[in-house]
């Protein structure tokens, strides 16, 4: 008999569209998922990299329901309209209905195309994220966001969509690689700069076990990210104020992942050297201080984590993708900036050569 570990469950407030964040270890083999199934038929999205580790197990506990497959190859550069498509083909080939409920099994990528393909078939269906990296569980399996990318920007095609639940269990991360685990470190330390710097010195004097993935440490680190997450979402679900703020570092990072064609950086390589690049805007703009970049850039290089865009991307490049970006606005490009660690802001007024002098000094050899 397997013993049922304790289970930290979070609730994201939003009225008849509320969700339970269920965290813990074990979780995969203790679940209660066909509670969450409305109907008699569910189908599973995942990917060839998941199947042979968790598939198994999550069919093991829907069985009393009729279950379709649907394997998708593995990387950002799947998550397209092209590839989307065959999520839609596979439901109207296995004859689902309004009463269908799609669970996304994997990353970032199988969780953000499930929630589309969800959020689109016969206008709507549920859907459960049960995400396998770090960077999904506190970051892309949370707050609805869904979609795909587009050769010419990242994320411009989707919806917003929330799903039935999410399942978090630690267990998975065993299986991560270091260079995908150190991807969602980049995330949970977003979460202490924009809004809890408690949590940021929790992170910085914790930093060899969360490395080490001593799953107490990641509970908390995944909870504390998660609540973060939550109550922003909370507040403002579609994005028409604060949720902004959780972009802290985005504009840039979506701009490298662009420019490799979604085949280089990973999306917390990306990010780490785009918050750097947001900070060194807020410092020029008179809110930081140095040593507070200095402080983050040491925390970054310690998960191994970028500090600086590709070689080969210069200002223009990077310029020519943000001006693409889902923050502009009315003309204006805007910015999440640091006024200080633990707090964000969202700038439209930011000096253009604050800008122009961050993309010079970041794109130096």
């Amino acid at each position: 008999m397997v013993e049922k570990t304790k289970v930290e469950t979070l609730h994201v407030d939003l009225g008849d569209r509320s969700y339970p964040i269920c965290i813990g270890a074990g979780n995969l083999s203790q679940f209660d998922l066909e509670s969450y199934i409305n109907g008699d038929k569910a189908l599973i999205v995942t990917n060839e990299l998941i199947v042979p580790l968790y598939l198994e197990t999550i069919k093991a506990r829907v069985k009393n329901k009729s279950i379709d497959i649907m394997i998708l190859p593995d990387g950002e550069q799947f998550k397209n309209l092209e590839y989307l498509n065959l999520i839609f083909n596979k439901l109207l080939e296995e004859n689902h209905d309004r009463k269908t409920t799609l669970i996304a099994l994997g990353g970032g990528v199988i969780g953000d195309m499930t929630g589309f393909a969800a959020s689109c078939y016969q206008r709507g269906v549920p859907f459960i994220q049960i995400p396998t990296t770090l960077l999904a569980q506190v970051d892309s399996s949370v707050g609805g966001k869904t979609g795909v990318n587009h050769l010419l920007g990242k994320n411009m095609l989707g919806s917003f969509h929330q799903p039935a639940a999410v399942l978090i269990d630690v267990d998975v991360l065993g299986t991560l690689s270091d260079r995908q685990f150190s991807s969602g470190m980049a995330e949970i330390i977003k979460y202490g700069l924009i809004a809890d710097v408690d949590f940021f010195d929790w992170i910085e004097s914790n930093r060899t076990r969360l490395l080490e993935r001593d799953k107490s440490t990641l509970i908390t680190a995944i909870e504390r990210s998660c609540a973060t997450k939550s109550k922003i979402v909370s507040a403002d679900e579609t994005e028409m104020g604060i949720r902004g703020i959780l972009n802290l570092g985005h504009t840039f990072g979506h701009a490298i992942e662009t420019f490799q064609n979604y085949r280089g950086y990973l999306h917390g390589e990306a990010i780490s050297a785009g918050m750097l690049m947001a900070m060194s805007v807020s410092l020029k703009e008179g809110y930081l201080a140095k040593g507070n970049i200095d402080r983050v850039e040491n925390l970054l290089a310690f998960f191994d984590l970028s500090t600086k865009p590709p070689k080969e991307m210069m200002p223009s490049d990077f310029k020519k993708l943000m001006w693409r970006d889902k923050k502009v606005q009315n003309g204006r490009l805007r910015l999440v900036l640091l006024e200080r660690l633990g707090k964000a802001l969202i700038d439209d007024k930011f000096s253009q050569l604050s800008l122009d002098s961050t993309l010079e000094n970041a794109c130096k050899p």
